[in-house]
């Protein structure tokens, strides 16, 4: 075949590829599949008889009660009641955990200092420190508060003190040889660097914090959604139980979702 026949040829037109935004749709929608398709098997299994009622509610079960529980307020009153714990609990340990890592990870003495109670602080469990609490405090809001607190400080304590030791020692080199003060050191290398560090133990600390309240709810409290489930359990209540314990995901998912956003805002930098 001749130059210019095959000059003369139209190319074949280029097919164009989809666009990013279509495939992370689509990529976000197969995430859904299993999880619709496990509560179809479970709603399959009750309504066949396999899973009792005593044993666990059906999804359409759970879904009645649901919205039962939000039309007469006592959902959204429990569910309020939770938050308000969690957010303050969390406000403290976060305030705790990250004053202390600071300290600890600028100063050699105040790593000496801090970083052996905080140790053998964070091995003690949940369940002990709870009977403590209410010895100490009563069985108001404070033995609560404060066990979320700690859940909270813990992890956001050690990832930070992590990310502020991990910083690269050139990276330190060079901004002492721009004659940068200590200050402008801490402010421009070594904050920006152990922040990723940080809001991933921010993101464990929240997760804690729930698992916190769980606990708290559960054992000490005459209000939230821990008292909820604790109530339906002496009543069999399956279909409320797996009610409060869906707010606890939902509540938990957002809270992970609100600092993966600002994780995205503050870290724009990196790739």
């Amino acid at each position: 075949m001749s130059t210019t026949a095959l000059a003369g040829t139209p190319a074949p037109p280029r097919q164009r590829p989809r666009s990013r935004s279509a495939r992370s749709r689509f990529a976000f929608l197969r995430r859904w599949v299993s999880p619709i398709a496990l509560i179809l098997l479970w709603q399959l299994l009750c309504v066949a008889g396999v899973i009792g009622a005593r044993t666990l509610a059906a999804p359409t079960e759970v879904v009645a009660t649901g919205i039962d529980l939000v039309q007469d307020g006592t959902l959204g009153t429990e569910t309020l009641i939770s938050l308000q714990r969690v957010a303050l609990g969390a406000l403290i340990g976060g305030v705790v955990g990250l004053s202390f890592a600071i300290v600890a990870g600028l100063s050699q003495i105040g790593e000496d200092a801090i970083d052996p109670p905080m140790q053998m602080l964070r091995t003690l469990p949940h369940f002990g420190l709870i009977s403590l609490f209410i010895t100490w405090f009563g069985l108001g809001e404070m033995p609560k508060v404060t066990l979320i607190a700690m859940g909270v400080c813990f992890p956001l304590y050690l990832n930070t003190l992590g990310g502020i030791r991990g910083i690269d020692r050139k990276m330190l080199e060079a901004a002492r040889s721009m004659h940068l003060t200590w200050r402008q050191q801490v402010r421009h290398v070594i904050f920006p660097g152990a922040l990723p560090q940080t809001l991933v133990g921010l993101r464990q600390s929240l997760g804690i914090a729930w698992l916190s309240l769980i606990v708290a709810e559960t054992i000490a409290a005459d209000s939230g959604l821990g008292y909820m489930i604790n109530d339906a359990r002496e009543f069999f209540r399956t279909d409320v139980i797996v009610v409060g314990l869906a707010i606890y995901s939902l509540l938990g998912l957002g809270t992970d979702a609100i600092v993966r956003h600002l994780e995205r805002k503050a870290l724009a930098w990196r790739a």
